[in-house]
């Protein structure tokens, strides 16, 4: 079932007014899932892997986290998409629970978290923080490093932002299908 948006991006406009962006990085875009063996990291894909499977807590991973994670890795370089549009994409969950998953992955960089910003097109959350600078949120804790680190990274990929946090172009959002 594909991800479809039923809301327009009404924001574009107030966004691009106030948009100042980072100078843009000349990598192109892959359209395919990462290769397992690229990146050196046991990702089971059978059903008996996943349920024999624990983090380094020694956690299980829950059948909605891997399905987040499988529809994640589907996110090519170079692209990005939005809590909400995973959730509608897989046909369960929330943004919150989309999240949560996202904060616990085992299996990054090679499930690419990184590349899950809010509806609205903000910067979002990495590893437990939201926002950079004065944006950021979460008490004392929040220092926005994280998210700073976020944003470097998807800079490397092409991927930029305003000086606000807020995605620069939106042809780099991706809208897969569940």
């Amino acid at each position: 079932m594909p991800a479809i948006r039923t809301q327009s991006r009404s924001t574009k406009s107030a966004i691009d007014e106030r948009k100042k962006t980072i100078a843009r990085a000349s990598i192109p875009v892959v359209e395919e899932m990462q290769d397992l063996a690229d990146c050196e990291m046991y990702y089971p894909l059978s059903e008996e892997g996943r349920n024999t499977f624990k983090t380094h807590d020694g956690k299980r991973v829950t059948p909605h986290q891997w399905a987040v994670y499988d529809f994640t890795r589907t996110i090519p370089c170079g692209r990005v998409t939005t809590y909400k549009d995973i959730c509608i994409a897989l046909g369960q969950g929330s943004p919150r629970s989309v999240g949560s998953a996202l904060r616990n992955n085992p299996f990054a960089p090679f499930v690419p978290c990184h590349r899950i910003i809010a509806s609205n097109l903000y910067i979002g959350g990495f590893f437990g923080e939201w926002g950079t600078g004065t944006n950021a949120r979460g008490g004392r804790k929040n220092t926005g490093l994280q998210c700073n680190r976020k944003m470097e990274m998807l800079t490397k990929e092409g991927v930029t932002f305003s000086m606000e946090g807020y995605l620069a172009d939106e042809s780099l959002l991706w809208v897969g299908r569940g």
